[in-house]
């Protein structure tokens, strides 16, 4: 997966690479999506990874200092995680502080400002290193208008939050683009804008200019050219359905695929909300996307059949095909299953 996947990222960003990738001291596989994000889909510019303690979690990269990093090339060390509220714990600062004294930039996703914290600051400007704060939106973003754009588009949205959309985006962009399609994968959350290089963080626009972002990160183009939207959020989730909402009508994407981990019941770190159902995640975007476009459908699912057999994973997706009418498929597996869902978006 180490092919760079987009040609022509919205927003362009100078990243220092390659990476050495900081899971910090989280447990819990999920909450490292970035990191896993980066060993996935831009492989050759990640030369390792760096934890505190043993903490059972891992990219498969080699365990590194980050002196070791650098002595082997590395120019910045990225912070892997995304955890809750998106902050920078006290435990994390004397890390990344050797970080900047071994010589490597800093590179954060993070909603917390690197800079704001003084001993950052200082060790950053005592080593002549740079501290980089990937999730800042532009500053000329408007409010939406609504206006049909020229071009399609494809948005992935969930039944919750971290199961698979941006995994889904970059898979079908790659797979579009190997048919000959012009597409451009557009990040919406700090992993997909290091991997793509551009894009805008959706989660850190203020709500009234959420919509007017999306209409900047996908703008007219061609009207053959596809662009391919990761999705942020759900529209189920008690925390994060403004930021969904908003990508939504300022995506007004022609084509939907819903992401779902079948395995999941209740919405992830928040007890007492179960899962919507498929059925209800697709009934809603088309209600909700309709104000936008009109035309919008729902090309297919995506599930994340991460831990399941191969034999199983193909039982579960044909079962669901049969029973909702749709593609049905896991787009890392790949496979049949995931050829008629591109079959079936790219109609």
């Amino acid at each position: 997966m180490a092919e760079r996947p987009v040609r022509q990222p919205a927003d362009d960003l100078s990243l220092p690479q390659p990476y050495l990738l900081f899971l910090g001291d989280v447990t819990e596989p999920s909450f490292a999506k970035t990191a896993f994000g980066l060993a996935d889909w831009a492989a050759d510019k990640c030369v390792g990874e760096f934890a505190l303690g043993e903490t059972g979690v891992s990219t498969g990269l080699p365990e590194m200092s980050p002196a070791e990093a650098a002595a082997a090339g590395a120019k910045a060390m990225v912070i892997g995680v995304a955890n809750p509220g998106g902050v920078i714990p006290e435990a994390w600062r004397a890390a990344l502080v050797d970080a900047l004294e071994a010589g490597l930039d800093i590179v954060s996703g993070l909603h917390n400002r690197l800079a704001s914290f003084p001993e950052l600051a200082e060790a950053a400007r005592r080593n002549d290193r740079r501290l980089i704060d990937v999730r800042v939106p532009p500053p000329d973003i408007t409010v939406g208008n609504g206006r049909k754009r020229s071009g399609k588009r494809l948005l992935t949205v969930g039944t919750d939050c971290a199961l698979g959309k941006k995994y889904t985006a970059l898979a079908l962009h790659r797979a579009f683009v190997a048919r000959g399609e012009e597409a451009d994968f557009r990040a919406t959350g700090q992993t997909g804008i290091m991997i793509a290089g551009g894009g805008i963080p959706m989660d850190a626009v203020i709500s009234d200019f959420e919509a007017g972002a999306a209409e900047k990160l996908s703008p007219d183009a061609a009207p053959g050219h596809w662009d391919v939207i990761e999705g942020q959020g759900s529209l189920f989730n008690p925390a994060y359905a403004a930021v969904s909402l908003g990508l939504l009508h300022g995506s007004q994407p022609d084509v939907f695929v819903v992401c779902h981990d079948p395995r999941r019941t209740m919405i992830l770190g928040l007890e007492g909300f179960a899962l919507p159902s498929v059925e209800d995640v697709i009934d809603l975007t088309i209600r909700l996307g309709r104000l936008t476009n009109p035309a919008i459908r729902c090309g297919g699912v995506s599930f994340n059949t991460s831990g399941m057999s191969a034999e199983d994973a193909g039982a579960l997706c044909a079962a669901e095909s049969e029973r909702l009418g749709l593609p049905v498929a896991d787009p890392v597996r790949g496979e049949a299953n995931f050829d008629r869902l591109v079959d079936n978006c790219l109609l």
